[in-house]
């Protein structure tokens, strides 16, 4: 309930895009009288394009049903009869809307607490200045939008006032002109007449004809008069049109776009697109009856010629508005799921395409059916360039064709590719030292549909992100880093899919930020020091100060072609390699601040030799990837009074998947105090397995020569025979460090690592036949 209640805090236009949230698919009222009930749900839990999640929907509906009509029920006194009808009838609505579709609750609920979520965060971050200040440039813009619209709302209304009173006016003109007719046919009977008559009549309908003419003639003039008026309305409101939608398609839209491709390396959600549907769909209305008010006013042209430009500026007038609602219509295909930016052959994989004037067009009135197709970069440049690329693909993808559905509740015209899979690739030639983990495809999805009664007929396309595809998993990395690049450096309109050769180093460091925090799922980003770090293995560099390089450049070939001197992997290799080893074994620690990570040998040792005895830290393995090491500061066994600070060589997530790091800590006697001087209990402890979940070691007292000692396991009968020295640490004056220093875990007697040794041995071995 905590988020309901922050989210009834928000003000302005914050506010007024929570309350847009909620309509008939979804009452506002269900939120606020379920909210605790709603939070506590596993919505996200629900895999949105897996069919067979739709039971698991279904529960989740028939719960939300069963507690809004427990709640009603609850509801007494005259103050709560209305109530109880109310929530009665949302009950029944929501079943009926949902009962066949129970997805798409679950779609709706999560859009809805995402939005909230983000709202609310965004209210958060204006307590400070520059949120304050990126909150109101947000507000004052989306103000500027909606006043914009109430402006061409208005013109819009005029010029439909007006374009009755011309139409009114011509009719009446019509019928004047009519009678003028009537009376040049009147004078043309007269000769039958007597000359009497005839003169006495003729000079009554010449008069009369000589009233309606001139009348005729002002009246012509006014109405080309009215009409040049309206003509010039319609041009003033096609300016601000133009404006309304460039500042929604090009600002707004592109922003949208850019936060979904920075979402890809960690950054925050795109958002929803309910907002951006919304002032699409009331562009399209304004649009379109504004077309049809042009559209009239060329009827009545034709039905009544009179000499002037008129033709030619409705005719320019038409084409102008066609074109307003071509881009709107093409520009508003968008991609609301991407495809996944490494893309393995023969594997699964989804994407969601939208129109979000699909509703307003009444499109889904005949529901078009998407297309996807992989193309080649140079296949995106020539789309783009509106060269003939029709029927080329760089592939086969399998389940490519969908129809697109339109959902009633949030009035979304959407298709959902739930299992494509990419079969077949063709690759084209590389160019110099790019590897296929740098050559990037897209997914082209493409539509055709026709609105106003097939009045106009669309072809429309839109392109994924970059996608790189790999065969095998172990291209991920290397597919990863071409993917993180261009997310990055990318500029919107570019030509698919440049992006620079260089960018300064501060970019670079947001970027590995950005996607540090997303994986470990915290705050805690990079720090300067750490950018420090990275900055000295990037450039082989020895400074410690930030400002040195603060104006360097990195190049690709430095972040992921050319291997870090003296080892075999770039720098993102290993920079990737520490990322996969926190984010499934060491989050909680890094979470925690218990690991520093990027600290090199020597200054892991300046550190330590200031601390007493047993301080330790955690770093990352200079030498290999994905590996963390130990250093502490300990006596040199060999030459009493003097202090080393020693290494163990790297553990690797193969070690992690077999005993937590916690544990390993805490079977190293040795270490005593996490840098600076935190006890290591005080920070581990609670990351220790308990002990009813291991087998229990004590060191006995040395028996005779090849003897043993029985040791209880807590969680079997059975008693484990194990060699009498089994869990004795070695002491320092064993040969345990390598040629650098480094603390060799193989010659070490590591109780974790006899463990598993001893979990190899046959059965017969391990267990003997004495019970405890």
């Amino acid at each position: 309930m905590a988020m309901w209640i922050q989210a009834q805090q928000l003000q302005g236009e914050a506010l007024h895009q929570m309350q847009a949230l909620y309509g008939q698919h979804f009452p506002i009222e269900v939120r606020h009288y379920l909210a605790q009930w709603i939070e506590c749900q596993l919505w996200d839990s629900v895999e949105l394009d897996n069919p067979s999640e739709e039971a698991k929907a279904k529960r989740l509906l028939e719960n939300l049903v069963a507690e809004l009509q427990k709640k009603a029920q609850l509801q007494g006194g005259e103050d709560g009869f209305l109530l109880k009808i109310k929530l009665g009838h949302y009950a029944n609505q929501l079943k009926s809307t949902y009962d066949r579709c129970p997805l798409e609750l679950v779609r709706c609920i999560k859009h809805i607490l995402h939005s909230e979520q983000r709202l609310v965060q965004e209210a958060t971050n204006a307590s400070s200045g520059s949120g304050v200040q990126a909150m109101d440039s947000l507000s004052q813009r989306h103000q500027q939008i909606n006043q914009s619209f109430e402006e061409l709302r208005l013109a819009t209304q005029e010029t439909e006032n007006e374009l009755r009173k011309l139409q009114h006016s011509q009719e009446y003109f019509i019928i004047q002109y009519q009678e003028n007719l009537r009376i040049q046919a009147q004078l043309s009977s007269l000769s039958s007449l007597p000359q009497a008559e005839r003169t006495q009549r003729e000079t009554t309908l010449q008069s009369k004809r000589t009233t309606v003419e001139a009348w005729l003639t002002r009246e012509a003039s006014t109405l080309q008069k009215y009409r040049l008026d309206l003509s010039e309305q319609h041009q003033k409101t096609l300016v601000v049109l133009r404006k309304q939608q460039t500042l929604i398609l090009d600002e707004e839209l592109i922003q949208w776009k850019r936060r979904q491709q920075l979402a890809g390396n960690g950054g925050p959600h795109e958002g929803g697109l309910d907002v951006l549907q919304s002032w699409c769909e009331k562009l399209a209305d304004l649009i379109w009856q504004n077309r049809q008010q042009i559209r009239r006013c060329e009827h009545l042209t034709q039905q009544l010629p009179l000499p002037g430009p008129m033709e030619e500026l409705l005719s320019k007038l038409n084409a102008d508005i066609t074109d307003i609602i071509s881009a709107l219509v093409t520009s508003t295909f968008i991609i609301e799921k991407q495809p996944p930016q490494v893309l393995k052959t023969q594997t699964k994989f989804a994407a969601t395409v939208r129109l979000l004037v699909g509703g307003k067009l009444n499109v889904h009135m005949n529901p078009p059916q998407v297309k996807a197709v992989i193309v080649s970069e140079q296949q995106a440049k020539a789309l783009l360039k509106n060269e003939s690329t029709h029927s080329e693909s760089s592939g086969d993808i399998l389940n490519n064709n969908c129809v697109m559905e339109y959902q009633q509740a949030t009035g979304t015209l959407s298709a959902h590719f739930r299992n494509m899979s990419l079969k077949r690739i063709k690759r084209s030639d590389r160019r110099g030292a790019e590897s296929v983990t740098e050559e990037k495809f897209t997914v082209l999805f493409e539509s055709q549909f026709s609105v106003g009664g097939n009045e106009l007929v669309f072809h429309v396309k839109t392109l994924s992100l970059p996608v790189v595809v790999i065969v095998h998993g172990s291209q991920d990395n290397n597919a990863t880093a071409t993917v993180l690049w261009d997310n990055a450096f990318s500029e919107p309109g570019r030509v698919p899919f440049t992006v620079p050769d260089k960018v300064l180093w501060p970019q670079l460091c947001d970027t590995l930020d950005m996607k540090y925090k997303a994986e470990m799922h915290s705050g805690r980003g990079l720090s300067e020091d750490n950018m420090v770090f990275l900055a000295q293995k990037a450039f082989t560099s020895s400074s410690n100060n930030p400002e040195d390089s603060r104006n360097m450049t990195i190049s690709w070939a430095q972040f992921n072609r050319e291997s870090l001197p003296g080892r075999n992997f770039t720098f993102w290799q290993w920079f990737d390699g520490v990322v996969e080893l926190m984010k499934k074994h060491l989050k909680p620690h890094w979470n925690d601040g218990a690991i520093l990570g990027f600290v090199n040998k020597q200054q892991a040792q300046d550190m330590l030799m200031s601390k007493p005895n047993g301080t330790f830290l955690l770093r990352f393995s200079d030498s290999e990837i994905g590996g963390i090491t130990i250093a502490w500061v300990a006596e040199n066994p060999n030459k009493p009074g003097e202090r080393l600070v020693w290494n163990l060589l790297p553990y690797t997530t193969k070690d992690f998947s077999i005993r937590s790091l916690a544990d390993r800590i805490s079977d190293l006697n040795h270490l005593l105090f996490l840098y600076p001087d935190r006890p290591k209990d005080e920070v581990f402890s609670k990351y220790y397995t308990p002990l009813w979940q291991l087998v229990v070691f004590t060191t006995p007292n040395p028996e005779p020569s090849g003897g043993t000692s029985t040791f209880m396991d807590h969680t079997a009968s059975p008693s484990v025979s194990l060699p009498n020295n089994f869990g004795v640490y070695p002491s320092m004056s064993d040969t345990i460090l390598d040629a650098d220093g480094d603390f060799d875990l193989e010659d070490t007697m590591d109780v974790a690592r006899h463990v598993e040794e001893l979990l190899r041995r046959p059965m017969a071995n391990q267990w003997s036949s004495q019970q405890s």
